[in-house]
């Protein structure tokens, strides 16, 4: 039986340092690198995570940081001062952040980089 962090539900091949990411998820975790904390919403017939702030957060993108570990979605913990005016239809506000897995990846990828 292998033995997995804890933090990806298994995702990051058990724990055996090996993590796949796509393009797509690579640049979004940049943003977060760039600017740790986001607004995001939940619909209420849905659990996708809503992100109306940039056209590179898309849900499927979201969702699949969130799988690995390395964002953390709460949907009701809203980021102090931030108008969510734009997010008028979703009940559920919050934020969403790198977690401590998603920081040693970034910190990872500043030291060695990407291998394909």
């Amino acid at each position: 039986m292998q033995q997995t962090c804890g933090n990806c539900g298994g995702s990051c091949g058990g724990c055996a340092g090996v993590l796949e990411l796509t393009e797509e998820e690579l640049l979004l975790l940049g943003r977060f690198a760039q600017i740790p904390f986001w607004p995001v919403a939940r619909r209420a017939d849905t659990e996708t995570p809503v992100c109306l702030e940039e056209d590179a957060m898309r849900p499927e993108l979201l969702s699949a940081l969130a799988i690995k570990g390395l964002i953390q979605l709460d949907f009701d913990l809203p980021l102090t001062g931030f108008d969510y005016s734009a997010y008028d239809a979703c009940p559920h506000k919050g934020s969403m952040a790198l977690t401590a897995a998603g920081q040693r990846v970034i910190e990872l990828l500043d030291v060695q980089g990407v291998d394909e």
